[in-house]
This record gives structure tokens, C-alpha cells and sequence, in this order.
């Protein structure tokens, strides 16, 4: 998974969630879009910035409290995980 971060244009964090092909059919897409929703409202992002979360097949597959883990050292350090 990787997230990057820039400056936004408004007071509060804007995200978006990428999930391509790779991650495999709808329901898989849809259920790592889902899974990265839950997790990133236990991350807290910072104000006035904005993220891309590309999803990889492995968030479907990893426990849920390792997503949130990664989410949370993107956000805060930047980079993939």
C-alpha cells in the first residue's frame, strides 16, 4: 500500500482511496476500499493536507489492526508500506 501526502486547500484532511485491478475483482475492490475507510478513521491525519491511498492485494489479507498500523506510519512519516 502506499499513501501520499500533500498540502490541501481546505482546513480539514481530504482522502482518496485507489484500488486497481491488481487488488483483484469488484467485491475484492470494494471490500479493500471498505477496510481502508474503518482503518483510517482510527489514524489521525493531519489538518489541511490531503492523501492517496493505493491499495495493494495484501490489505484484504492482512489483519485489520496491521492496516490500521500501516495507515498510521503513512500518515504520519509518509511513504508505502
Amino acid at each position: 500500500m502506499t499513501v501520499v501526502a500533500a498540502p490541501g486547500g481546505g482546513p480539514l484532511p481530504r482522502v482518496g482511496i485507489v484500488t486497481g485491478k491488481a487488488v483483484g475483482a469488484a467485491v475484492a475492490r470494494n471490500r479493500a476500499k471498505r477496510r481502508i475507510r474503518g482503518a483510517l478513521a482510527r489514524v489521525p491525519l493531519r489538518s489541511e493536507e490531503d492523501y492517496v491511498v493505493i491499495a495493494s492485494p495484501e490489505v484484504n489479507d492482512v489483519e485489520f489492526h496491521r492496516l490500521v498500523e500501516w495507515l498510521s506510519q503513512a500518515a504520519t512519516g509518509g511513504g508505502e508500506t
